[in-house]
Parts: C-alpha cells; structure tokens; sequence
C-alpha cells in the first residue's frame, strides 16, 4: 500500500504573526485553522457566502497523492451524509406529484417488506425515526464486494423488528436512507443517480455534481480520500459500504454547492409548504435531511459528512445570510467545530 509522510513542521503562521506583533487578518485566522492540510497532504476547500456573494474561498493540499492534482474549488469531494438532504429532497418531490405520501408505509412500496414495515412511514425514514436496523453491522465479515443500497433494503427485508417502534424514537439510521433511494427508484422507475441528475443537479447549474456508480459515471475533478495516522497518510478512498448512494453517495465541490446555495438548497423545484416541511426539526433537531438547531443565538440549518476518506461540513445561518462550506479529503477528525470558529469570525 502506497503511504506518504507530511512535510516536516515550520513555524506556524499563528506563532509567526504572535511574534511579529502583527494582528491577524480573517483570512490568515483561516490559514491557521487549516495549517494540517497543507503542503503535499490531503487537503480542504474552504467558502464563505455572505449575502449571496463569496467573501472568502481557501483551498489546502491535494486531491490526488498520485498525481499531486491540488485541491481546487471545483475539485468534487465525496459528501458522505451530506447527501442525505437531496435523498429528501427528491423523495418529497415524489410526494409533490402524488407518487407517495408522508404516511406511505414500506410494505405499501415493498410487497416483501416483513410485518414490522406496516409501522415505518416515509415521514419515520426521514426523520430518522425508522427504527430500522443499521446496514454496516449485518454485512458479512468476508464481504469482498461493496454493498449497494439494493443490498441494503435486501437485508431490511430480511429482518422481523428494528430497533423500537416506529415513531417513538431518534436513531440517525443510515440504512433508512438507502431505503429511500430504492424508494425513489421504485417510484420514479429510473435510477436514482438519474434521477437526482435529471431533476436535481442539472436544473440547479450543478454540472458536475453526481451520485457516483464505478462502471456508469465518473467523478470529473475528483479528491481521493486518505487517512492520516501519527504523520502517515495512507489511501482510504472506499471502503465496503462507499458504493450505498441514498445516505452519503453524492460527490460535489465548493463551486457546484456554491450554486446549490443560490438556488436555495432546492427551493424552486417542490413547494414553499414543503420546504417547510424540510426545515422544521422533529426528534434531536432532524427534519428532512438537514438538522436545524441555534448556535449562539444564530438559527442555523447544517449536516456534516463523514465516510472512509473524507469529513465535511455544511452550514447556513439563514437569518444572517451566512454560509459556511468545508470539503475535506481525509478521515480524521469532525470539522463541524471548524465551521463553528469560523461562523464565530462572521457572526454578529
């Protein structure tokens, strides 16, 4: 396995800047936060949105070891969990047009979903109130072959009960929303990365965004994901359960969710009653794909993405007109509290 060792330390540009006795700019704050990313290392891209307008754009390190393709604002990064408000997104789309409902129920889309599907509504899976059991565990040990979210819905159908009664509970369910991509496939008949192109990516001026099938699409621009052990980085692009796209298969950049920023996360393409819906929070501050929450006074819609190779971090402080967009390339660890420090350098 190829491994690669980060650059020997320098000074950092924080103590640089302390023993100038200069102040530091917003900017060089930045810098400062993400000096680990540097250099020949996996890397970050880093945006700032106010008012609709790009204030700041910072990008670390490399996309790509193997070739030393630097990390660029159009470099697409793999979402994780991000992903999770398009699968919302689209399956209230199907809601729109009459295919589903919010109380549709898994046996009514599934004639061989057990008993305990009567219970598990779309509004559940959403919502993460399911109940469903998660994927990763009862994937065989020996598995060699990535598992897919057909595999995913084979399994739930494979089960007598989740974990609790559907409705009574919050359990972040991964497996709810591979589920739902089979859901949207079912309904829609077509696949779900088509879908999402079709009708999401392509109407919103995301030209390069993709729901990634190796074998049927490509990445254009594409970050490898690494992981960085005591200095040592080693490839960690895909793991067994990288090819599931309903709860973390969208690939994206800081250019394409600068234009998703300007279409409003979706706000044209279903109803101002449904995006409501979407940004009104249930159990543990989850609505549709996105949790919603206040910090520091600040309300604010947010989701962070984490998956063998990457860590990401989106949020919008609508009330501000604030947005706060960090892709990463490397597992490690949760860059939700960079996002926060800097929210803290742009916040009232």
């Amino acid at each position: 396995m190829i491994s690669f060792r980060f650059a020997a330390a320098t000074l950092s540009l924080f103590a640089a800047m302390h023993i100038a006795g200069c102040s530091m700019t917003t900017e060089e704050r930045i810098d400062e936060m993400f000096a680990d990313y540097t250099g020949d290392n996996p890397g970050a891209a880093v945006r700032v949105i106010r008012d609709g307008e790009i204030v700041l754009t910072r990008t670390y390190g490399l996309a790509d070891l193997e070739t030393g393709a630097p990390v660029a604002a159009a470099s697409n990064f793999r979402l994780a969990s991000i992903t999770k408000h398009f699968t919302a997104l689209a399956t209230l789309m199907l809601i729109e047009q009459r295919r589903l409902t919010l109380d549709t129920v898994m046996v009514q889309v599934f004639q061989d979903f057990p008993a305990y599907g009567d219970d598990i509504s779309i509004e559940y899976v959403l919502q993460h109130r399911s109940g469903m059991l998660d994927y990763e565990p009862l994937v065989p040990e020996d598995a060699t072959e990535q598992v897919h979210d057909v595999d995913v819905l084979r399994s739930m159908t494979e089960q007598e009960a989740g974990y609790f009664t559907p409705g009574s509970e919050y359990r972040y369910s991964n497996s709810g929303y591979a589920v739902l991509a089979m859901i949207i496939e079912e309904m829609a008949n077509t696949s779900f990365a088509e879908f999402l192109d079709e009708r999401i990516f392509e109407p919103s001026g995301m030209a390069n965004t993709v729901a990634f099938v190796d074998g049927v699409n490509t990445v254009p621009d594409r970050a490898y994901g690494y992981t960085v052990t005591d200095g040592v980085v080693e490839p960690s692009d895909q793991s067994l359960y990288s090819a599931v796209l309903g709860d973390g298969g969208v690939y994206s950049s800081l250019d394409d969710l600068t234009s998703w920023d300007a279409a409003g996360y979706g706000r044209d393409l279903v109803s101002p009653e449904t995006m409501q819906m979407i940004l009104t929070p249930a159990l543990e501050t989850y609505g549709f794909g996105w949790r919603i929450d206040d910090y520091d006074g600040h309300r604010r819609i947010h989701h962070s993405g984490s998956t063998s190779g990457f860590r990401n971090f989106l949020v919008r402080f609508p009330d501000d007109r604030l947005t706060i967009m960090i892709l990463t390339n490397r597992a490690g660890p949760d860059v939700q509290p960079l996002g926060e420090q800097i929210a803290d350098l742009y916040l009232d």
